[in-house]
């Protein structure tokens, strides 16, 4: 079962379940089921937000070192948005594909559209 942690190692996750990527530039996330999701040690605080299309997205971090670990809110039903930086093992990834590029028109000239991505104008 893949995990992670904060950058200080306070607050710990895992997953399990097939994971699909999402991200903005240099902003990598990958989606998993909520049933097969926990945070397995700490006490992440959190953040609420509303999103471009009105729905609230809310951030939990390590309230030690700031780490963003994981996101939530209606527009990713039953799921859980993981910062990809948090997770431990760096090949977890290798065989997952990124789904959607989020902000897709504000893209930098230099970085290509991912291919077979789903292109959003910013945060569904």
């Amino acid at each position: 079962m893949p995990s992670g942690s904060c950058f200080c190692g306070n607050v710990k996750i895992s997953y399990s379940g097939e994971p699909a990527i999402s991200g903005s530039t240099y902003s990598t996330n990958i989606l998993v089921p909520e049933d097969g999701f926990e945070v397995t040690s700490g006490s992440p605080k959190k953040f609420a937000k509303t999103a471009d299309s009105k729905n609230t997205i809310t951030s939990y971090f390590c309230g030690d070192c700031g780490s963003t670990l994981f996101r939530d809110g209606p527009t990713f039903p039953g799921m859980k948005v993981i910062k990809v930086g948090v997770i431990d093992d760096v090949k977890a990834m290798d065989e997952a594909k990124p789904g959607v590029e989020l902000y897709a028109p504000t893209r930098v000239a230099w970085v290509p559209e991912i291919q077979g991505a789903d292109q959003k104008d910013g945060m569904p």
